[in-house]
């Protein structure tokens, strides 16, 4: 089997629409965004395409990032039993904002991630809403450490407490997601909108595309979908 023939069977089970029209082959494409969210830079990923014999600027991919973020499918709707939450700072040219994210303790599918300006109760209850409005929380115990969340928590009629060991999941993945970054940018340059659509190209891999050591090498999305 030729080799862009192997990618098509291997990397493209279900291709996304922004694939359609493009002269090159869409599955390597797909290839290529998944090579630049397991942190190869853009130039790198350039050059990985021309083993293929295809010749793209880094740009290119970085538009093709951008248009993947743009119409990749949001996490399944998942019944979790418990959910790390939290927030960290992320830097977007000169002004600090703030990363929310929540994960599911059990699959390990990211919930949800979204940036926002500010930090505290106001915007954690922001986040929250959102989330109740994509899952099934009536039998969920949100972890959280501090009291800020527990007052946003009550105001969604959610429940949770306070948690210093499980949570560290959503720890854990602020620091995959930080080393994912900090190889290339020192700050997001290209505003808070270029920020969010890099971002939903990550999370769609992470849920997707990565395989997970603690689900057996099982992407999050197939373990809830195996449940």
């Amino acid at each position: 089997m030729a080799a862009q023939e192997l990618f098509t069977v291997s990397l493209e089970p279900n291709p996304l629409a922004c694939w359609d029209d493009e002269s090159t082959a869409s599955a390597l494409r797909a290839l290529a965004v998944r090579l630049h969210s397991t942190g190869i830079s853009l130039r790198e990923t350039a050059a990985a395409l021309e083993q293929f014999g295809v010749i793209r600027s880094h740009q290119a991919v970085w538009q093709w990032v951008h248009r993947t973020a743009e119409t990749v499918p949001d996490p399944p709707t998942a019944e979790p039993s418990r959910v790390a939450v939290d927030e960290t700072a992320v830097k977007i040219g000169t002004e600090q904002h703030w990363l929310y994210a929540a994960i599911d303790v059990e699959t390990k599918l990211l919930l949800g991630a979204v940036v926002l300006e500010r930090r505290g109760t106001d915007p954690a209850a922001e986040f929250l809403g959102q989330l109740a409005e994509k899952h099934d929380f009536s039998e969920t115990t949100f972890l959280v450490d501090g009291m800020g969340y527990l007052t946003a928590l009550a105001r969604c009629d959610l429940r949770g407490h306070l948690d210093y060991v499980d949570r560290n999941l959503i720890e854990k993945w602020f620091q995959t997601l930080a080393m994912r970054i900090d190889r290339f940018h020192q700050t997001w340059m290209g505003g808070r909108a270029s920020a969010a659509r890099w971002l939903a190209a990550f999370v769609y891999y992470y849920n997707f595309q990565r395989p997970n050591q603690a689900l057996n090498n099982r992407t999050p999305v197939e373990e809830v979908q195996n449940r």
